[in-house]
């Protein structure tokens, strides 16, 4: 969906939160030429801070695309702040739940009516020291096997100086420098048509990772490191009386 076809709440929001953006950051986009094409895709940003979200969103904005982020089922059902989600198009999923099916089934519609899908292939902020990528979810590569949209990368830096994870400040400097990169699709021919198999998702979705932390690195410098691992969470042993 291109921006020129919103309604009401859409422009309201862009209206409240676009001058607040734009005085609060200096902003360096390339790559919106990788946005500008018609039919639906899938965008994948690099997440590491919890202002991204609004600097991707302007990226995307500025490129003549509506973005529509995924957000967790829950948030929708705040009185008001899910009504307005709603209205502007964004787009609840269900985790790890009998309805996630439902879910899926919402992100294939919106991209079948042309839309800008935004998933965050990490699912949070990222656990890496120096803010580069770490291994991502499979949700991106298993709807792009359903869809076959093609996969854009988006690198950002810049938003953990807006709001810094590692230390809780935020900087309320104005022009603060942020750089926004969209990179051409991830090859993922590979797989097209394969079964969505576990090994299949892990693999496109590593192509999906590399891709968009050597994309960052092109705006940060210097030679990135491998893909950051989760931590593994310890299980809890069985009481036994």
């Amino acid at each position: 969906m291109t921006r020129h076809r919103l309604g009401f709440w859409p422009r309201f929001a862009v209206a409240l939160v676009k001058p607040v953006l734009l005085a609060w950051t200096r902003r360096t986009w390339h790559g919106v030429e990788q946005l500008r094409t018609d039919g639906g895709v899938i965008i994948v940003p690099n997440h590491l801070s919890h202002t991204d979200p609004l600097v991707c969103a302007h990226f995307i904005y500025d490129a003549g695309r509506w973005p529509q982020f995924l957000g967790k089922a829950s948030v929708f059902r705040i009185p008001v702040v899910g009504w307005i989600l709603h209205r502007c198009r964004q787009i609840p999923v269900e985790r790890e739940t009998a309805v996630a099916v439902e879910s899926l089934d919402r992100l294939v519609a919106a991209l079948d009516a042309g839309g800008a899908v935004v998933i965050y292939p990490e699912g949070t902020i990222t656990r890496e020291p120096q803010l580069w990528p770490m291994r991502g979810k499979t949700g991106a590569a298993r709807l792009a096997l359903a869809t076959g949209a093609p996969v854009v990368p988006v690198a950002m830096w810049g938003p953990e100086r807006l709001f810094d994870p590692r230390t809780g400040r935020m900087g309320l400097r104005p022009r603060t420098p942020v750089t926004v990169v969209a990179g051409p699709p991830v090859d993922l021919s590979r797989w097209a048509g394969a079964t969505p198999s576990r090994v299949v998702l892990e693999e496109m979705t590593d192509q999906i990772m590399v891709t968009l932390r050597d994309l960052l690195a092109g705006i940060r410098g210097g030679t990135p490191p491998p893909l950051w691992e989760r931590p593994v969470r310890p299980r809890t042993p069985e009481v036994t009386e």
